[in-house]
């Protein structure tokens, strides 16, 4: 399976590759994953649970990381078991390149897999590992704005209600104040 796509993050480069490189976010943004921890320079032992179609299993597996340039490029080596499951290994080149919204964050990913899951039919395989992609950049998202708040767009708009929000308000039909007795007429 080969997969190649880009995500706009509303960071910086620096501070996209520092969370790439952290072993607590990256836990906290793979799907299914209870463990990712540090075996020795550049290398993680990694587990976790995994559903692809009818297909179960919990993984386990080691991540290494090569051709360092921070903060721009590293290539990502893994290599999972999942007992009767199958397996999957393969590598993905991630790419960081600044921008005014922050920067690009560019991956390609070639992997193979075997066992049962290679059962499944490519199709559901793909449909699969994009999901898992998606699902990774919006836990992403989300912890990058729990760490280091909204971006500054989305600081603005989040302090002015939204123009219907507005017009509900001035015409009566906003949030009741809670201090009011609904029995007052």
């Amino acid at each position: 399976m080969d997969m190649q796509s880009s995500r706009q993050l509303a960071v910086t480069q620096q501070q996209a590759w520092d969370a790439l490189n952290d072993p607590e976010v990256l836990k906290l943004c793979i799907p299914g994953c209870d463990r990712v921890e540090a075996t020795g320079e550049n290398q993680y032992a990694v587990g976790m649970a995994l559903k692809i179609g009818p297909v179960s299993a919990k993984f386990s597996g080691q991540i290494t990381l090569s051709d360092i340039a921070p903060p721009q490029s590293y290539t990502i080596a893994f290599d999972g078991q999942g007992g009767a499951a199958g397996f999957g290994k393969g590598s993905a080149k991630v790419q960081l390149n600044p921008n005014d919204e922050g920067c690009e964050l560019t991956y390609t990913v070639n992997a193979q897999v075997g066992g049962k899951v290679a059962q499944l039919g490519q199709r559901l395989i793909d449909g699969a590992a994009k999901s898992l992609a998606e699902d990774f950049f919006k836990r992403f998202d989300k912890e990058m704005q729990r760490r280091l708040g909204p971006p500054p767009d989305e600081e603005a708009t989040a302090e002015k209600p939204g123009m219907m929000s507005g017009l509900m308000k001035k015409i009566g039909l906003g949030k009741k104040d809670d201090t009011s007795d609904p029995n007052d007429g």
